[in-house]
């Protein structure tokens, strides 16, 4: 019994992230944060919705930002979605978002999943939220 006690703190502790591994993932989310506000700067924000507008759909261009997707219909109008987390792989120039949505549009509690372009293998996924707007004011 004292042994399995053991195993289980030794196993515990190797999952604690050291000091520099926590400074390098709070400098990486800062840069993150700061990359998305460099994003929407100069746009204003909307009322969130549960869906895109199926008008916005087809020519969606997405980046993602840590745990938020920004999602490009034009100049003057993006969606931002903070995601529930587990798609940020898609910061990869090699990993690509792809969505399965039952009714035709993007939703809230939808589904994404990252995967590598070359591979085809998962790298992670994450559940849509809200979609605010973002637009450039006339």
């Amino acid at each position: 019994m004292r042994i399995w006690f053991i195993a289980g703190l030794t196993a515990l502790a190797s999952c604690a992230a050291t000091p520099q591994e926590a400074a390098r993932a709070a400098a990486d989310a800062a840069d993150q944060q700061a990359k998305l506000e460099r994003e929407l700067a100069g746009l204003t924000p909307g009322e969130p919705s549960n869906c895109l507008p199926t008008t916005s759909r087809p020519a969606l261009n997405s980046d993602v930002y840590g745990g938020t997707i920004v999602f490009t219909a034009s100049r003057d109008l993006k969606f931002r979605n903070d995601t529930t987390g587990g798609c940020e792989a898609a910061q990869n120039d090699r990993a690509s978002l792809v969505t399965s949505t039952p009714n035709g549009r993007l939703c809230r509690g939808d589904i994404v999943q990252v995967v590598d372009q070359i591979t085809r293998i998962p790298l992670g996924n994450c559940a849509l939220g809200d979609f605010t707007p973002y637009r450039r004011a006339p």
